[in-house]
Order: C-alpha cells, then structure tokens, then sequence
C-alpha cells in the first residue's frame, strides 16, 4: 500500500491516482529517487564549516557583501575589506570568477571545450548557488571542489 502525499489515504500500489482526492501516486522507485537526490544535494554541500571563527556581528553586518562576492567578487573585496566574514566569501568568489575565466578559455577549443565549457558553467553556476545559499544563511562554508583554494589571506 501506498500512502498519498496530498490526502494522506492508502492507495493500492499499482494504482496510478489517488482514489481519495485523484492526485497522481509516486511509486516506491519514484519516492527513492527522490530520496536519494536529496541526499545528494545535502552531501554535496557537506564541507568545512568554519562560522565559528568569525565575529557573529561581523556575520550579520556583512551578509549582504557576501552574497556579492559570488555576484562580483571585487565590489566586497572594497567596500568590506575589514570583514574576515565578507573575505572568506570573497576569496570564495574569486576562485569562481577563475573557473568561468578557464572554462572561457576551454570554451574556444573545437569540439573538446564546446562540451566541457558548457558543463562547467553549470557546475560554477551551482557553486555560486550554493555560496550565495551559505553567505545568506551566515554560514562560512567551504564551497565543494574548490573551497580548498585560498587566494585572499
């Protein structure tokens, strides 16, 4: 028996829509699927944490400048250069600005850069995502696969 999501009724499995309310079913391979996407996303951004090194003010005060350094990274590395919260994210920032450079360059080989450049743009574009979701959230996470790169001291 399936359970559905909208009402909450049980539903035999092979059936296709809720007798109930008639919204559509997820079948088990479906609902797993699912799951397992989630835990994907959760593990992808599982990485250094380090928000407790930085001054909760600073956090709060700057925000804004960290979400723009994953927009523009040279507006914060200006305007917030005291804040080692707006910093980290800059520096964060910078290292995406040099990948989207690289996958430019890729990007003029035939053939070979016009797949890899597309696909990294994707990958820089879920990145920066993820930053901007982090620097809102006040957290100083290392972003995946390339958190390690320290530009800005």
């Amino acid at each position: 028996m399936l359970t559905c999501k909208q009402c909450g009724a049980q539903v035999e499995e092979n059936m296709k829509h809720c007798t109930s309310c008639g919204a559509p079913m997820e079948t088990p391979s479906q609902q797993k699927e699912q799951i397992d996407i989630s835990e994907k996303l959760t593990q992808l951004n599982n990485t250094a944490d380090t928000t407790a090194e930085y001054d909760a003010q600073d956090i709060e005060k700057n925000k804004v400048m960290a979400v723009l350094a994953y927009i523009i990274f040279l507006i914060p590395l200006l305007a917030a250069k005291d804040s080692k919260f707006a910093r980290f994210h800059t520096n964060q920032g910078l290292v995406l600005f040099i990948g989207g450079i690289l996958s430019s360059v890729i990007a003029a080989i035939p053939i070979i850069g016009w797949i890899i450049a597309p696909i990294a743009g994707i990958i820089i574009t879920i990145l920066a995502v993820i930053g901007i979701v982090n620097a809102l959230g006040g957290k100083a996470k290392e972003l995946p696969i390339i958190g390690k790169f320290k530009i800005l001291k």
